[in-house]
Protein backbone atom coordinates (compact mmCIF):
# COMPACT_ATOMS: atom_id res chain seq x y z
CA UNK A 1 0.00 0.00 0.00
CA UNK A 2 1.70 3.22 -1.44
CA UNK A 3 1.00 6.38 0.19
CA UNK A 4 1.64 9.88 -0.75
CA UNK A 5 4.35 12.30 1.85
CA UNK A 6 3.76 15.72 0.78
CA UNK A 7 6.84 16.81 2.63
CA UNK A 8 9.38 14.54 1.58
CA UNK A 9 7.74 14.52 -2.01
CA UNK A 10 8.05 10.72 -2.47
CA UNK A 11 5.71 7.89 -2.08
CA UNK A 12 6.45 5.07 0.35
CA UNK A 13 4.99 1.73 1.55
CA UNK A 14 2.78 1.92 4.44
CA UNK A 15 3.79 -1.07 6.08
CA UNK A 16 7.29 -0.83 5.50
CA UNK A 17 6.79 2.47 7.34
CA UNK A 18 5.01 0.68 10.05
CA UNK A 19 7.81 -2.03 10.62
CA UNK A 20 10.41 0.27 10.53
CA UNK A 21 8.52 1.90 13.73
CA UNK A 22 8.07 -1.09 14.97
CA UNK A 23 11.81 -2.24 15.11
CA UNK A 24 13.21 0.86 16.12
CA UNK A 25 10.69 0.62 19.18
CA UNK A 26 11.74 -2.54 20.15
CA UNK A 27 15.31 -0.97 20.53
CA UNK A 28 14.21 1.69 22.25
CA UNK A 29 12.94 -0.46 24.94
CA UNK A 30 15.39 -3.26 24.90
CA UNK A 31 18.23 -0.68 24.96
CA UNK A 32 17.27 2.80 26.27
CA UNK A 33 17.84 4.63 23.56
CA UNK A 34 16.01 6.75 21.25
CA UNK A 35 16.33 5.16 18.05
CA UNK A 36 17.11 8.10 16.04
CA UNK A 37 20.41 6.44 15.17
CA UNK A 38 18.91 3.80 13.35
CA UNK A 39 15.82 5.39 12.09
CA UNK A 40 16.70 8.59 10.36
CA UNK A 41 19.17 6.63 8.35
CA UNK A 42 16.41 3.73 7.62
CA UNK A 43 14.61 6.58 5.85
CA UNK A 44 17.45 7.66 3.97
CA UNK A 45 17.43 4.16 2.42
CA UNK A 46 14.05 4.13 1.57
CA UNK A 47 14.18 7.50 -0.35
CA UNK A 48 13.34 9.94 2.69
CA UNK A 49 15.24 13.35 2.23
CA UNK A 50 17.54 13.71 4.85
CA UNK A 51 16.74 16.98 5.80
CA UNK A 52 13.22 15.45 6.27
CA UNK A 53 14.74 12.46 7.98
CA UNK A 54 16.28 13.88 10.54
CA UNK A 55 13.00 16.54 11.93
CA UNK A 56 10.55 13.55 11.53
CA UNK A 57 12.38 11.08 12.95
CA UNK A 58 13.26 13.09 15.98
CA UNK A 59 9.25 12.73 15.83
CA UNK A 60 8.92 8.92 16.64
CA UNK A 61 11.44 8.86 19.27
CA UNK A 62 9.36 11.26 21.66
CA UNK A 63 7.04 8.82 21.50
CA UNK A 64 8.40 5.09 21.49
CA UNK A 65 10.85 7.03 24.40
CA UNK A 66 7.44 7.63 26.24
CA UNK A 67 6.42 4.22 25.64
CA UNK A 68 9.52 2.65 26.93
CA UNK A 69 9.89 5.44 30.56
CA UNK A 70 6.26 4.90 31.45
CA UNK A 71 7.22 1.35 31.93
CA UNK A 72 10.63 1.95 33.91
CA UNK A 73 8.67 4.23 36.13
CA UNK A 74 6.54 1.26 36.84
CA UNK A 75 9.47 -0.25 37.97
CA UNK A 76 10.79 2.82 39.48
CA UNK A 77 14.23 2.34 37.90
CA UNK A 78 14.33 6.78 36.66
CA UNK A 79 16.31 8.69 38.02
CA UNK A 80 14.14 11.81 37.75
CA UNK A 81 16.72 14.38 39.42
CA UNK A 82 19.16 13.14 37.05
CA UNK A 83 17.00 13.50 34.21
CA UNK A 84 16.19 16.70 34.85
CA UNK A 85 19.81 17.88 35.52
CA UNK A 86 20.84 16.31 32.03
CA UNK A 87 17.54 18.07 30.28
CA UNK A 88 18.72 21.16 31.33
CA UNK A 89 22.17 20.78 29.14
CA UNK A 90 20.22 18.83 26.95
CA UNK A 91 17.67 21.89 25.86
CA UNK A 92 20.55 24.07 25.48
CA UNK A 93 22.59 22.02 23.07
CA UNK A 94 19.15 21.18 20.95
CA UNK A 95 18.96 24.93 20.80
CA UNK A 96 22.72 25.79 19.25
CA UNK A 97 22.05 22.41 17.15
CA UNK A 98 19.26 23.96 15.41
CA UNK A 99 20.90 27.08 14.45
CA UNK A 100 23.71 24.60 13.19
CA UNK A 101 21.47 22.68 11.17
CA UNK A 102 20.01 26.19 9.33
CA UNK A 103 23.44 27.53 8.62
CA UNK A 104 24.36 24.24 6.88
CA UNK A 105 20.87 24.32 5.27
CA UNK A 106 21.55 27.72 3.89
CA UNK A 107 24.87 26.36 2.18
CA UNK A 108 23.06 23.08 0.67
CA UNK A 109 25.53 20.84 2.46
CA UNK A 110 23.05 19.11 5.05
CA UNK A 111 22.86 16.36 3.34
CA UNK A 112 26.30 15.02 3.48
CA UNK A 113 27.17 16.93 6.69
CA UNK A 114 24.38 14.41 8.17
CA UNK A 115 25.83 11.28 6.17
CA UNK A 116 29.21 11.93 7.64
CA UNK A 117 28.57 12.70 11.23
CA UNK A 118 26.24 8.77 11.36
CA UNK A 119 29.52 7.56 9.95
CA UNK A 120 31.99 8.93 12.21
CA UNK A 121 29.74 8.94 15.53
CA UNK A 122 28.13 6.08 15.42
CA UNK A 123 31.77 4.44 13.96
CA UNK A 124 33.93 5.70 17.43
CA UNK A 125 30.61 4.43 19.56
CA UNK A 126 29.69 1.45 18.55
CA UNK A 127 33.37 0.24 18.33
CA UNK A 128 33.89 1.60 22.32
CA UNK A 129 30.47 -0.24 23.39
CA UNK A 130 31.46 -3.48 21.61
CA UNK A 131 34.99 -3.33 22.72
CA UNK A 132 33.82 -2.60 26.55
CA UNK A 133 30.81 -5.29 26.47
CA UNK A 134 33.24 -8.34 25.02
CA UNK A 135 35.58 -7.44 28.31
CA UNK A 136 32.22 -7.49 30.84
CA UNK A 137 31.12 -10.69 28.78
CA UNK A 138 34.56 -12.09 29.46
CA UNK A 139 34.76 -11.20 32.71
CA UNK A 140 31.33 -12.65 34.10
CA UNK A 141 31.66 -15.55 31.98
CA UNK A 142 35.18 -16.79 33.83
CA UNK A 143 34.82 -15.95 37.96
CA UNK A 144 38.17 -15.76 38.77
CA UNK A 145 38.88 -12.82 36.45
CA UNK A 146 38.89 -9.31 37.73
CA UNK A 147 36.02 -7.47 37.61
CA UNK A 148 36.36 -3.56 36.65
CA UNK A 149 34.76 -1.00 39.27
CA UNK A 150 32.47 1.07 38.15
CA UNK A 151 31.58 3.12 41.13
CA UNK A 152 35.31 3.98 41.83
CA UNK A 153 36.26 7.48 42.58
CA UNK A 154 37.34 9.58 39.62
CA UNK A 155 37.98 12.79 38.41
CA UNK A 156 34.13 13.58 38.13
CA UNK A 157 33.53 13.32 41.98
CA UNK A 158 36.76 15.91 42.71
CA UNK A 159 34.57 18.70 40.65
CA UNK A 160 32.49 21.57 41.87
CA UNK A 161 28.55 22.27 42.56
CA UNK A 162 27.92 18.56 43.77
CA UNK A 163 24.27 16.92 44.12
CA UNK A 164 22.93 14.14 45.65
CA UNK A 165 20.90 11.44 43.55
CA UNK A 166 19.75 9.22 45.46
CA UNK A 167 18.08 7.00 42.82
CA UNK A 168 21.45 6.33 41.04
CA UNK A 169 23.42 6.29 44.59
CA UNK A 170 25.40 8.83 43.61
CA UNK A 171 27.08 12.08 44.91
CA UNK A 172 28.93 14.19 42.18
CA UNK A 173 28.97 17.37 40.43
CA UNK A 174 26.11 18.23 38.14
CA UNK A 175 28.74 19.74 35.31
CA UNK A 176 29.33 16.33 33.94
CA UNK A 177 25.92 15.48 33.12
CA UNK A 178 25.06 18.70 32.16
CA UNK A 179 27.77 18.08 29.64
CA UNK A 180 26.79 15.20 28.18
CA UNK A 181 23.66 16.79 27.81
CA UNK A 182 24.23 19.63 25.99
CA UNK A 183 26.36 17.03 23.61
CA UNK A 184 23.24 15.00 23.08
CA UNK A 185 21.11 18.01 22.13
CA UNK A 186 23.38 19.24 19.36
CA UNK A 187 23.44 15.86 18.19
CA UNK A 188 19.66 15.28 18.33
CA UNK A 189 19.25 18.78 16.04
CA UNK A 190 21.72 17.66 13.56
CA UNK A 191 21.45 14.39 13.27
CA UNK A 192 17.71 13.64 14.39
CA UNK A 193 19.01 11.02 17.20
CA UNK A 194 18.09 10.74 20.49
CA UNK A 195 21.70 10.03 21.96
CA UNK A 196 20.83 7.50 23.47
CA UNK A 197 23.86 5.43 22.25
CA UNK A 198 26.14 7.96 23.67
CA UNK A 199 24.27 8.88 26.83
CA UNK A 200 24.03 5.03 27.77
CA UNK A 201 27.98 4.60 28.04
CA UNK A 202 28.55 7.83 29.57
CA UNK A 203 26.13 7.67 31.82
CA UNK A 204 27.60 4.03 32.99
CA UNK A 205 30.94 4.82 32.77
CA UNK A 206 31.79 8.36 33.06
CA UNK A 207 28.84 9.18 36.14
CA UNK A 208 28.95 5.65 36.82
CA UNK A 209 24.62 5.06 37.94
CA UNK A 210 24.21 1.61 37.93
CA UNK A 211 23.02 -0.18 34.61
CA UNK A 212 19.08 -0.80 35.71
CA UNK A 213 18.51 2.96 36.48
CA UNK A 214 20.51 4.37 33.06
CA UNK A 215 17.75 3.01 30.82
CA UNK A 216 15.06 4.69 32.41
CA UNK A 217 16.58 8.11 32.90
CA UNK A 218 18.02 8.10 29.77
CA UNK A 219 14.39 7.54 27.74
CA UNK A 220 13.26 10.28 30.05
CA UNK A 221 15.77 12.85 29.09
CA UNK A 222 14.99 11.98 25.77
CA UNK A 223 11.54 12.73 25.78
CA UNK A 224 11.47 16.43 26.51
CA UNK A 225 14.86 16.80 24.23
CA UNK A 226 13.45 15.46 21.42
CA UNK A 227 10.16 17.56 21.19
CA UNK A 228 11.93 20.35 21.66
CA UNK A 229 13.77 19.27 18.47
CA UNK A 230 11.01 18.76 16.88
CA UNK A 231 8.77 21.76 17.28
CA UNK A 232 11.98 23.82 16.58
CA UNK A 233 12.15 22.18 13.00
CA UNK A 234 9.20 22.31 12.03
CA UNK A 235 8.55 26.16 12.54
CA UNK A 236 12.45 27.41 11.81
CA UNK A 237 12.69 24.53 8.41
CA UNK A 238 9.18 23.47 7.87
CA UNK A 239 10.93 20.05 7.38
CA UNK A 240 8.42 17.94 9.66
CA UNK A 241 6.33 15.08 7.68
CA UNK A 242 3.13 14.57 9.47
CA UNK A 243 1.71 11.40 7.65
CA UNK A 244 5.47 10.17 7.74
CA UNK A 245 5.59 10.58 11.71
CA UNK A 246 2.20 9.18 12.34
CA UNK A 247 3.22 5.47 10.72
CA UNK A 248 6.66 5.56 12.36
CA UNK A 249 5.24 6.49 15.72
CA UNK A 250 2.12 3.89 15.33
CA UNK A 251 4.84 1.16 14.83
CA UNK A 252 6.94 2.85 17.93
CA UNK A 253 4.89 2.71 20.46
CA UNK A 254 4.17 -1.15 20.03
CA UNK A 255 7.50 -2.17 19.60
CA UNK A 256 8.80 -0.30 22.57
CA UNK A 257 6.64 -2.20 25.39
CA UNK A 258 8.04 -5.31 23.72
CA UNK A 259 11.17 -4.44 23.85
CA UNK A 260 11.24 -3.24 27.58
CA UNK A 261 10.30 -6.77 28.47
CA UNK A 262 12.68 -8.50 25.95
CA UNK A 263 15.25 -6.32 27.87
CA UNK A 264 14.67 -7.89 31.13
CA UNK A 265 15.11 -11.32 30.30
CA UNK A 266 18.98 -10.24 28.86
CA UNK A 267 22.07 -9.57 30.71
CA UNK A 268 23.60 -6.27 30.63
CA UNK A 269 26.60 -7.44 28.90
CA UNK A 270 24.75 -9.07 25.82
CA UNK A 271 22.33 -6.01 25.46
CA UNK A 272 25.93 -4.02 25.17
CA UNK A 273 26.85 -6.29 22.87
CA UNK A 274 23.82 -6.14 20.81
CA UNK A 275 23.86 -2.40 20.67
CA UNK A 276 27.07 -2.24 19.00
CA UNK A 277 26.57 -4.42 16.59
CA UNK A 278 23.27 -3.11 15.67
CA UNK A 279 25.45 0.67 15.65
CA UNK A 280 28.23 -0.87 13.46
CA UNK A 281 25.39 -2.18 10.69
CA UNK A 282 24.48 1.10 10.44
CA UNK A 283 27.39 2.92 10.36
CA UNK A 284 28.85 0.31 7.53
CA UNK A 285 25.75 0.57 5.51
CA UNK A 286 25.68 4.76 5.75
CA UNK A 287 29.68 4.67 4.88
CA UNK A 288 29.40 2.32 1.96
CA UNK A 289 26.52 4.09 0.53
CA UNK A 290 28.52 7.43 0.63
CA UNK A 291 31.62 5.48 -1.25
CA UNK A 292 29.78 3.47 -4.10
CA UNK A 293 29.01 5.46 -7.10
CA UNK A 294 25.21 6.83 -7.24
CA UNK A 295 23.18 5.87 -9.62
CA UNK A 296 22.41 10.06 -10.26
CA UNK A 297 25.80 12.13 -10.31
CA UNK A 298 23.65 15.31 -9.94
CA UNK A 299 20.75 16.53 -8.03
CA UNK A 300 19.18 20.09 -8.19
CA UNK A 301 18.08 21.46 -4.84
CA UNK A 302 17.28 25.05 -3.61
CA UNK A 303 19.66 26.41 -0.83
CA UNK A 304 17.81 26.36 2.88
CA UNK A 305 15.15 24.03 1.92
CA UNK A 306 14.81 20.19 1.68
Amino acid sequence: MQIYLPIAEVSANALTLLGIGGGVGLLSGMFGVGGGFLITPLLFFIGIPPAVAVATGVNQVVASSISGVLAHLKRKTVDLRMGTVLLVGGLAGAALGIALFRYLSSLGQIDLAVQLAYVVFLGIIGLLMLQEGLRAWYRTSRPNAPRRKLHTHTWVHNMPLKMKFRVSGLYISVIPPILVGMLVGILSAVMGVGGGFIMVPAMIYLLGMPTKVVIGTSLFQIIFVTAFTTVMHAVTSYSVDILLALFLILGGVVGAQIGTNLGLKLKAEQLRILLALVVLAVCSKIALDLLLRPDEFYSITIPGRH
